[in-house]
């Protein structure tokens, strides 16, 4: 006997359509660029009408700042996992901020993030992930003690640390030689890190950053 197979709702296909497009435009963003990228090219070897994109993004902007969204949430996702696997919340903090550097290295996510995203999408670019690094790095913050008898403030010192680590991550990826800049920009990092006065918290236990 054939097993029936139940029809797919409309849904289900909405979600595989947008899926197919987020694969396909994220592979061809990081490898031409968003200039060089034609909608009508990319819905074609799809087997889709433009109509389509359109019609679930709103265009090629829309498709792309889609893209730099799910790009941010991956990378929030390693930076967590990161965080987790550090023995104290003082390496753990460092190893999130080794890691966007290191994030930075990466062709494909240079050309996204640090080149064609503020050019695109301007204001929106850094605010697609904006809130949630400086909260991931104000929970970090907040896991560590300091030895100055004055109150610290969490949040101001995590968007120091934010505005620095992005600064960081465009200067590299704008390198002729990235790997030399990453390593320059570490070693700033470890400065900068050292100078704000952070040490492990006794018998810390590392917060959930997602």
């Amino acid at each position: 006997m054939t097993e029936y197979a139940a029809p797919r709702t409309k849904r289900a296909m909405t979600a595989a359509t947008t899926a197919r497009l987020m694969a396909a435009a994220r592979d061809a963003f990081a490898a031409q660029g968003y200039a060089k990228v034609a909608a009508e090219a990319l819905t074609a070897e799809l087997e889709l009408t433009r109509g389509a994109l359109y019609h679930h993004f709103g265009g090629k902007e829309g498709l792309f700042a889609a893209v730099v969204r799910a790009l941010e949430d991956d990378i929030a996702a390693q930076l967590t996992a990161a965080w987790r696997a550090a023995p104290n919340p003082a390496t753990g903090l460092a190893a999130v901020c080794e890691g966007w550097l290191d994030l930075a290295c990466d062709p494909g996510l240079q050309r996204i993030l640090f080149r064609d995203a503020p050019a695109v999408l301007g204001p929106r670019a850094s605010a697609l992930d904006g809130e949630a690094s400086r909260a991931a790095l104000t929970a970090a913050i907040a896991a560590l003690a300091h030895s100055g008898d004055e109150p610290r403030d969490d949040e101001a010192l995590a968007r120091i640390l934010d505005a620095a680590l992005g600064d960081l991550a465009l200067w590299i990826a704008a390198s002729d030689d990235p790997p030399a800049t990453r390593a320059r920009a570490g070693r700033a990092l470890d400065r900068l890190l050292a100078g704000m006065d952070l040490v492990p918290r006794p018998l810390a236990v590392t917060p959930d950053l997602a």
